[in-house]
């Protein structure tokens, strides 16, 4: 990893496969899942299905290595995802990636976290994100907390 930060910059499609696998390591260190090439196999798919669907995909690019994904849904003003690989959390990458959003985003941003993650929907908490509801999301089979942060008056 270089000292300076990552750029954040639109994912190619030559990309995809890499941005599942970001996903899919991130994913796997909350402990909530494990590695498996069915997982990537469905996260790669998902990637280009959302994409196409909408997904405005954007990857932390950290001197030709990719560090993290960030999905934004701009006309749902929705964080669809924000996954960092392993070896590049902690590094404040996350928090620039969050205010790109808000560059992208500025008046308002929804978005979800597994209720398991405990991690994750702590660490939207401290960076303004105010807790809306819970619901079961079906497709998953987890329950979800929907956040949102709306640009301060």
């Amino acid at each position: 990893m270089t000292t300076s930060y990552p750029v954040i910059r639109p994912a190619r499609p030559d990309e995809y496969d890499e941005v599942a696998r970001i996903w899919m390591e991130s994913w796997v260190s909350t402990g909530l899942d494990t590695a498996s090439e069915a997982l990537l196999t469905k996260l790669r798919d998902r990637v280009y299905r959302e994409v196409e669907n909408g997904w405005s995909l954007f990857v932390a690019d950290d001197g030709g290595r990719l560090a993290a994904m960030l999905a934004i849904n701009i006309p749902m003003m929705y964080l669809d995802m924000l996954f960092v690989a392993p070896e590049h959390q902690g590094c404040s990458i996350g928090r620039q990636l969050l205010a790109f959003t808000r560059i992208v985003l500025p008046d308002e941003i929804w978005l979800r976290c597994v209720r398991e993650n405990e991690k994750a929907w702590r660490w939207y908490e401290r960076e303004g994100f105010v807790y809306e509801r819970e619901a079961l999301e079906p497709a998953m089979g987890r329950m979800m907390k929907y956040y949102r942060w709306k640009k301060a008056i």
